[in-house]
C-alpha cells in the first residue's frame, strides 16, 4: 500500500500538472533552508539537543580553545554537536530532494548521505565525550573534526545551491543560451564566408576539362579554324534578326555548355536559334573546342572573346575606369574574412567578379549586337526547362525589358539594392518600386537605343565611383538604367532561389521554363544543394572523353 501512494505521488510530481506545485514545494524548502542557515546561535535547540542533554552556549570571551576550562569546552561541544545536528538535517533534506528531483549528479546524492552518516557518528562521540581536564587535547581534536565536517557540510549545501534554486537555474540557462547564439552568430559569418570561397573557387575536375579542351585546340589547329573569324564576316545567322537570338556571357566551360545543351533539348525548331556565347580571352579556346564536338541539332553557335568588342575601353566603359582605383582594388580584394565579421550582409557584394567586364557587358547588347531587333540574355547558373519561342511573341507594352518580379509584402523593394539615405536616389526613385531580376530577360534592343539606356548606365555608373548610390554589383544599376521601363512576365518563365533556398515548391519547379541556381550553391560545386542537382546533372555530356577524363561522374 505504501508502495503504491509513493508512485501516485512521484507520478503526480512529474507530470505535467503537478509541475507548479513541484515549484512550490522547492520553493519552501529553499525558505526554510536560508532560514535554518542564517539563524542566531540564540535560537531554540533542536530536540536532538534535548536528547543529549546540551544546552545552548555562547563565547564571548575571546579565548583560544586550548586556554579554554572543561566548563567551557563542554559549552562549547554542545555548540558544536548543535551545528552538526542543523546541517545532519539540512543534508537529509538535501538529499531527499535531490532523489525526488532526479538529478544527474548522483555524486552529489550520495555525499549528502556520506556526511549525514559522519554527522551521526560524530554526535554519537558527543554524547560519550569526557570533558574532564585530562582529557582536553582529545576533546580540541573532536572539535577541530567537528568543524571541518560542518565546514564541508557548508560548503557543500552552499555549492549544490544551484541545483534546486529555479530561478538560479533559468538565469544561467539564459547565460548559456544567449552564449550559444553569440558563437553560433560567429560561426554562421565565418561559413557564409567560407561558403562565398568555395563559390568563387575553381573545383578541380572544372578546371582540368578546360585545361583538356584548351589542349586539344592546340594540338589539333586546324580542326578548330573559326573560318568566319578568319574572314572577319559573320556569318548570316548571327545578324539575321527573323531568328531567336540569345546572349550567354561566361567563363565557365562546363556551366556554359549546359546551358546551350538544355535550350538546344528543349527547343521545338533548333535550327532556328542563335547562341551568342562570350568569355574571356584565356577561356575562349577551350569554349571553341566544346561547342564543336557535336552539331547541337542545327542550333547556330558563335564564340567570341570580350577583347573582341574593340568599342569596349576605358575611355568609353565607367567600370574598366573604376577597376583602376586602388580603394576599390582594396575593398574587393582586401582581408575579406575580417571585413565578412563586421558586415556580413555586404558579404556577397565583395566578389571580385563585379569587376569583371563580363558582368558588365549586359548593359551594351544593343551595340554589340546591332542588326537585331530582341535578344534574350541568359545567365551561365540556368537551366532550361521549356521551349523559349514564346518570349518573343510578348508585346512588351514599348518596354526595354522584360523580367519576372522578386518583390513580395516588403521583401525585395528599391530599398533593399539603392540608398535612399542620397538626396538623388531619394528624389529619382521610389524606395516600394519592385525589383525584378537577372538571369533570364528579353531585351528589345530598338526601344533600348531609343531609350538610351546605355547612356543613363553610364551616367549613373560615374555617380557611384565612390559608392554611394548602391553596394556594388549589376542589380542595381540595371534597377537604376530600367526603371519604368520593365515589363513584368509571368512568374513561371523564371524560378529563382535553386542556389540557396531548398524548400522551393516541386510543382512550381516543374511548371518553370527556366530555373535559376543563383546563390552560393551552384549545382557544379560539393555545396550544391542535392535536391536540384539531379536537373542540372542531366544536360551534363558525361558521355564525352573530356569528362571521362576529368572524373566528371554523373
Amino acid at each position: 500500500m505504501a508502495r503504491s501512494r509513493r508512485r501516485v505521488a512521484l507520478s503526480f510530481l512529474f507530470s505535467f500538472k503537478g509541475l507548479a506545485s513541484t515549484i512550490a514545494v522547492v520553493g519552501c524548502f529553499f525558505f526554510t533552508c536560508s532560514f535554518l542557515l542564517n539563524v542566531h546561535v540564540g535560537s531554540s535547540s533542536p530536540t536532538d539537543h534535548e536528547v543529549l542533554g546540551l544546552k545552548q552556549y555562547e563565547r564571548n570571551d575571546g579565548r583560544h580553545p586550548l586556554s579554554l576550562t572543561s566548563n567551557a569546552l563542554k559549552a562549547q561541544l554542545k555548540e558544536t554537536v548543535r551545528s552538526m545536528v542543523d546541517y545532519q538535517g539540512l543534508l537529509l533534506m538535501h538529499g531527499s530532494i535531490a532523489r525526488k528531483l532526479k538529478l544527474e549528479n548522483s555524486k552529489l546524492v550520495r555525499n549528502f548521505a556520506e556526511i549525514s552518516i559522519n554527522f551521526t557518528d560524530l554526535i554519537k562521540k558527543a554524547s560519550h565525550c569526557d570533558v574532564s581536564d585530562s582529557n582536553t587535547a582529545l576533546v580540541h581534536r573532536f572539535l577541530k573534526e567537528a568543524k571541518e565536517r560542518v565546514k564541508f557540510a557548508k560548503q557543500l549545501i552552499s555549492k549544490s545551491k544551484g541545483s534546486f534554486d529555479s530561478q538560479l537555474k533559468i538565469q544561467k540557462l539564459k547565460d548559456t543560451i544567449f552564449g550559444l547564439e553569440e558563437q553560433m552568430t560567429k560561426m554562421k559569418t565565418k561559413g557564409q564566408f567560407a561558403k562565398s570561397i568555395a563559390a568563387k573557387a575553381i573545383p578541380r575536375n572544372l578546371h582540368c576539362l578546360a585545361l583538356r579542351l584548351m589542349q586539344e585546340r592546340i594540338e589539333n589547329p586546324i580542326r578548330y579554324i573559326n573560318r568566319q573569324t578568319k574572314s572577319r564576316q559573320p556569318r548570316q545567322e548571327f545578324e539575321d534578326p527573323n531568328l531567336y537570338h540569345y546572349a550567354i556571357f561566361s567563363d565557365n566551360v562546363l556551366a556554359a555548355s549546359v546551358v546551350v545543351n538544355s535550350l538546344v533539348q528543349n527547343a521545338k525548331e533548333p535550327w532556328k536559334h542563335v547562341l551568342h556565347i562570350v568569355t574571356e580571352r584565356t577561356t575562349l579556346a577551350a569554349m571553341e573546342v566544346m561547342f564543336k564536338l557535336k552539331d547541337h541539332n542545327g542550333t547556330h553557335i558563335e564564340v567570341k572573346a570580350v577583347e573582341d568588342y574593340k568599342f569596349l575601353n576605358s575611355s568609353y566603359v565607367p567600370v574598366l575606369r573604376q577597376q583602376e582605383s586602388a580603394e576599390l582594388l582594396g575593398y574587393y580584394y582586401g582581408n575579406g574574412l575580417e571585413n565578412s565579421t563586421t558586415d556580413s550582409s555586404n558579404l556577397k557584394f565583395r566578389n571580385p567578379k563585379y569587376l569583371s567586364m563580363l558582368n558588365h557587358l549586359r548593359f551594351y547588347l544593343p551595340e554589340m549586337y546591332p542588326k537585331l531587333l530582341k535578344i534574350l540574355f541568359l545567365d551561365d547558373d540556368v537551366v532550361v526547362q521549356k521551349d523559349l519561342t514564346g518570349l518573343w511573341e510578348i508585346d512588351m507594352d514599348g518596354k526595354v525589358n522584360g523580367a519576372v518580379e522578386t518583390c513580395f509584402g516588403s521583401f525585395h523593394r528599391y530599398d533593399k539594392y539603392l540608398k535612399f539615405d542620397h538626396p538623388l536616389i531619394k528624389e529619382t526613385f521610389d524606395p516600394k518600386a519592385c525589383a525584378w531580376a537577372y538571369g533570364m530577360n528579353i531585351f528589345d534592343l530598338d526601344a533600348w537605343r531609343r531609350d538610351n539606356c546605355t547612356e543613363k548606365y553610364h551616367y549613373w555608373q560615374e555617380l557611384n565611383g565612390n559608392r554611394t548610390l548602391w553596394r556594388l554589383g549589376t542589380l542595381p544599376p540595371g534597377l537604376i538604367t530600367f526603371y519604368s521601363t520593365t515589363k513584368p512576365l509571368d512568374k513561371s518563365w523564371h524560378v529563382l532561389g535553386l542556389g540557396y533556398n531548398p524548400g522551393l515548391s516541386e510543382e512550381k519547379i516543374q511548371n518553370a521554363a527556366v530555373i535559376h541556381y543563383n546563390g552560393d550553391s551552384k549545382p557544379w560545386l560539393a555545396t550544391a544543394i542535392p535536391r536540384y542537382q539531379p536537373l542540372w546533372t542531366k544536360y551534363v555530356d558525361y558521355d564525352l572523353e573530356f569528362f571521362r577524363a576529368c572524373n566528371f561522374a554523373p
